[in-house]
């Protein structure tokens, strides 16, 4: 099993061939986490009794915020021998433990500000926790914004190559999946025009579909399935329905209609912290009753 670290820190663990079976009991004081491998009640569902993709355990994050510059040098050694640190910390994530199986679609919810882009960016290592521990058993495709990456001076297939490269395909992969992305984009008389001629719609549509035909283990998607026109809407509609089961996906959304749609399982986060977790139908109540 090959594992990729961060320099400083050992809290990633990656393999695309071995999964977790039966991890060990997450601690977690804050936030209690069932033993997944104790054995299984009858409610438990299929999917839960897969092999784990994803362990989430006891992860941490804050983000320091600037509250006073110094004006000058002087201004600077005088706040250092008062100790004005001149940031504030803000705690972002607060002890988030879960696990994710193989072929589950589960949904993470929760207000603006919650931190549940920044959960999926640490899934993403775009961010690194700064306790705790997060494993991924398989390749993981992230579509955190769709178009991130794009150039505008380059043509619609040289932008799926690169997009493809980002995300760590090789050349010939990416010729695997090509046809597919255009296909399911519905641009095949675009693709050597350049990425500037498109209309908005047409450069969401073609990041949309690298998002969805990209072959990876688990998907990661935030805020990103209303996207292009009512047909096209509907076919990517009937493409998640199509992945129930088989993919493992992960969304980030504040649609509930989507979360009671396709999700088998949900996950609300509020102040860092995992509320609710469940059933789609009642994480999605939870969630609505944040405003109640």
């Amino acid at each position: 099993m090959s594992k990729k670290k961060h320099p400083n820190l050992s809290l990633y663990h990656t393999s695309r061939k071995k999964s977790i079976e039966n991890p060990k009991t997450v601690e977690n004081s804050e936030q209690p986490v069932e033993n997944s491998s104790a054995k299984p009640s009858s409610a438990t569902t299929a999917s839960q009794l897969a092999p784990i993709m994803i362990q989430v355990s006891n992860v941490h994050k804050s983000f320091r915020l600037p509250t006073e510059r110094a004006s000058g040098l002087k201004q600077a050694i005088l706040n250092w021998f008062k100790g004005v640190k001149g940031y504030t910390e803000h705690q972002v994530l607060k002890g988030i433990s879960f696990d994710v199986h193989k072929g589950e679609f589960i949904g993470i919810v929760g207000r603006n500000g919650s931190g549940k882009s920044t959960l999926l960016k640490i899934l993403a290592q775009i961010y690194y926790p700064e306790t705790g521990s997060v494993t991924v058993n398989g390749t993981l495709v992230p579509f955190i914004e769709l178009g991130v990456g794009f150039n505008p001076e380059l043509t619609g297939r040289e932008n799926v190559y690169l997009n493809g490269a980002l995300l760590g395909f090789s050349r010939k992969e990416m010729d695997d999946m090509y046809q597919e992305i255009v296909q399911f984009a519905e641009l095949e008389q675009f693709m050597d025009a350049k990425l500037k001629n498109y209309s908005s719609g047409m450069q969401v549509r073609l990041a949309f579909s690298i998002a969805i035909r990209a072959r990876g283990d688990i998907l990661i998607l935030d805020e990103v399935l209303a996207v292009g026109d009512a047909e096209f809407q509907q076919k990517c509609n009937d493409y998640f329905a199509s992945l129930k089961g088989g993919q493992t996906v992960i969304l980030v959304t504040h649609d509930m209609y989507n979360v009671r749609k396709f999700c088998d399982r949900a996950i609300l986060i509020e102040d860092g912290q995992i509320q609710a977790e469940g059933s789609p139908e009642v994480v999605a109540k939870a969630y609505e009753n944040l405003w109640n």
